[in-house]
């Protein structure tokens, strides 16, 4: 009788435990689902779309923002935040989406850490996320829109090393601390310089023009002997124009990006050089996605925006 009972036991504790296994549904290894473990077919009418952008301040940005509207015109609701360059600011945004229950979030972080936390949000709510131009360090994320950041850095340093040749001193002009792309630029370039070329001067002015500005003056005070500065976008490498020009200095400029600006002061020969993405093209592949998802199509966790190298040469041509 004593066996029989133990037996007995024994099979309730092995059927109690499969139950609870099959409740639990075991570890979920998670996937670019955004989150959601199924995905609900929805047509492009009936998308909302929530977009928080890093800043709108930066022209590479606003058409980053262009590109969401166009690719969506006439067919989702969007609604599109300007984080300006705020974490504080741009979760508060992603937070007030979450809670109006918006269908997708495309999101340009301001700071690739940061974000995490908003992004997981998102993944709690069952909203899938597509990030833009910059990752995010954890969370689940449907796909990261971007050109090759790394790839491009090198693009830059090769040029640098052709016109300047081995020796040759130059500055670096850092965008944001913990973001994606200022961590992969500046990767990309080091690595393809390093023993190549010699960067003396190495600092942050956030992706921002005026900063590039008084950066480039203090370099160039404490670094007068430098022949080239690579910065990791335009609107900093506009900021190193101005400078180079206060201080009669022959200095060559390469940036990032590829922005009107940009490309005019390429066009001018005062910037040799720029690595030109399409951020419009960027913003139209986000919706894109974001509609594949809805169609129940399979999306990439990587969707690569193309890269050009453009010089002065090649404008002239």
């Amino acid at each position: 009788m004593q066996k029989k009972f133990k037996v007995l036991v024994g099979v309730m504790a092995v059927t109690l435990l499969s139950a609870t296994l099959a409740g639990c549904g075991g570890a979920s290894l998670g996937g670019n689902d955004g989150g959601s473990e199924k995905t609900t077919k929805k047509a492009a009418d009936k998308v909302k779309i929530g977009a928080s952008i890093s800043t709108l301040n930066n022209p590479f940005f606003v058409s980053v923002k262009k590109g969401i509207n166009d690719a969506a015109k006439k067919k989702s609701n969007v609604q599109i935040f300007d984080a300006q360059n705020d974490t504080a600011k741009q979760s508060n945004d992603i937070e007030d989406m979450i809670q109006k229950k918006v269908d997708v979030l495309i999101i340009n972080p301001v700071d690739s850490s940061a974000i995490s936390s908003s992004v997981k949000d998102a993944n709690d709510a069952g909203i899938p996320v597509i990030t833009v131009d910059r990752s995010s360090d954890s969370g689940k994320v449907l796909t990261l829109v971007s050109s090759n950041s790394t790839k491009g850095g090198q693009m830059a340093a090769k040029y640098m090393l052709e016109k300047l040749g081995n020796g040759a001193k130059i500055a670096e002009l850092q965008g944001v601390p913990g973001a994606s792309a200022t961590r992969e630029r500046g990767k990309g370039f080091e690595n393809a310089v390093k023993g190549k070329l010699d960067i003396t001067a190495k600092q942050t002015a956030s992706f921002d023009r005026a900063k590039g500005l008084t950066v480039t003056e203090n370099i160039l005070q404490g670094n007068p002997e430098i022949k080239g500065l690579f910065s990791q976008n335009d609107e900093m490498a506009l900021g190193a124009v101005q400078a180079a020009k206060s201080a009669n200095k022959d200095l060559m400029i390469v940036g990032f990006d590829g922005e009107a600006d940009g490309l005019k002061a390429v066009k001018n020969g005062e910037m040799a050089a720029t690595v030109a993405q399409q951020p419009e093209e960027m913003g139209r592949l986000a919706v894109k996605a974001a509609y594949d998802h809805f169609n129940g199509k399979k999306v990439k966790a990587k969707i690569d925006s193309p890269l050009e190298l453009v010089t002065t040469d090649s404008l002239k041509k």
